[in-house]
């Protein structure tokens, strides 16, 4: 199921698979001499959902022949909107998760922060309503897809539903 898209060499770092994500790691190797700002995001399990009290654990799936090429179009996106960021990391498990565990790592870097703010918000906010990774909930009452569940243009979970 791991599926590194891109190993972090480069500018981007770009992945999706079950390993544990490196929050701290993806931060560090952000920082360059030129970027003043590092901003990170990580989107962590939480025990309850809308009208689901007590979950227990989120799986998440994803149609990894789309997932590569649509995180490649966000970050390709904003470096076109803030042509200076420095790098930009998106990093997504995938798998069974435990409530408090990290499932996405946004992280940007730019030479000020309210670039660093703005892409980072732009990428998580692309990523969620435009990746192809859902999310299923397992609660005390049950399990189902997550309500809160984005739609995804031409694409759907091995379930055949979509948001």
């Amino acid at each position: 199921m791991t599926q590194v898209i891109d190993a972090p060499g480069g500018a981007d770092w770009l992945y999706a698979g079950d390993e544990p994500l490196p929050a701290a790691g993806a931060m560090a190797w952000a920082v360059q001499p030129g970027c003043g700002a590092v901003v990170t995001f990580c989107g962590t399990v939480r025990d309850h959902a809308d009208g689901r009290p007590g979950v227990v654990h989120l799986d998440y799936e994803a149609y990894l022949e789309q997932v590569g090429p649509r995180l490649s179009a966000i970050v390709a996106s904003a470096r076109e909107r803030w042509p200076e960021l420095g790098r930009v990391a998106l990093l997504h498990r995938l798998g069974r998760m435990a409530v408090e565990e990290v499932s996405v790592v946004v992280v940007v870097s730019a030479p000020h922060r309210g670039e660093a703010f703005d892409a980072a918000r732009y990428c998580i906010d692309t990523v969620k309503s435009s990746v192809p990774i859902w999310k299923r909930e397992t609660w005390d009452g049950g399990s189902d897809w997550g309500l809160c569940a984005h739609d995804v243009v031409d694409a759907a979970p091995p379930g055949g539903r979509v948001g």
